[in-house]
């Protein structure tokens, strides 16, 4: 798959600081969902790049301070579960990635955005699968995937019995059997049909 093709069509209309924009984090019971905007170098090669989650988590960190390194710009947007809650995971997802825009180093003047439609002052282009089809959607999705990562292997040290070093918040095993032994944490997201099921339960105890 040609992963330059849409980084390509732009530079040669003459336009150089490409964004690329994607999210992690949107089927997690816990935490924030995290988005990254980044632009590359025109000459950017980082072979083996692709998607995130096609990616394991050691290559993941490999690729991540080589991407830091010779990136234009960096930008994150974290929205945190309590936000998600309130406004939705789509919306909060939204939120998120504009976050990050307005966060990057530098001014992008045009956004490849994997499959969301954002209303922005800026340009941008929506491309489902996005994170396969474009190479700054790809450093992108890694960026947001190591830097949320991280955040969780932190919260596993704070609740270890929920084991989210391995599970990052999804809802595994471990992670659902935790969730009914030792209950909700502040850090849930309570609208999430396994959280909200065990808080209704709590209620009905009462």
């Amino acid at each position: 798959m040609d992963n330059y093709q849409y980084e390509r069509e732009l530079r040669k209309q003459g336009i150089t600081l490409i964004a690329g924009v994607d999210e992690v984090g949107r089927g997690p019971l816990v935490g924030p969902v995290v988005t990254a905007c980044v632009i590359l170098p025109e000459k950017f090669e980082l072979p083996g790049l692709t998607d995130s989650k096609k990616l394991s988590e050691k290559r993941r960190e490999e690729l991540y301070p080589m991407i830091m390194e010779q990136a234009i710009g960096v930008g994150i947007g974290i929205v945190s579960a309590k936000r998600i809650d309130e406004i939705n995971i789509y919306e909060a997802t939204k939120e998120a990635m504009k976050m990050a825009i307005s966060n990057c180093s530098s001014k992008p003047e045009h956004v490849l955005i994997d499959a969301m439609k954002l209303d922005l002052d800026i340009p941008s282009t929506s491309i489902i699968k996005g994170d396969l089809k474009s190479i700054t959607i790809s450093a992108a999705s890694v960026v947001a995937k190591v830097t949320r990562d991280r955040m969780l292997i932190e919260l596993d040290q704070k609740y270890p019995m929920y084991d989210f070093k391995h599970n990052k918040g999804y809802p595994a095993k471990k992670h659902l059997e935790a969730l009914v032994k030792y209950g909700v944490l502040e850090e849930h997201r309570k609208s999430y049909g396994p959280v909200r099921n065990i808080l209704l339960q709590e209620e009905m105890k009462k």
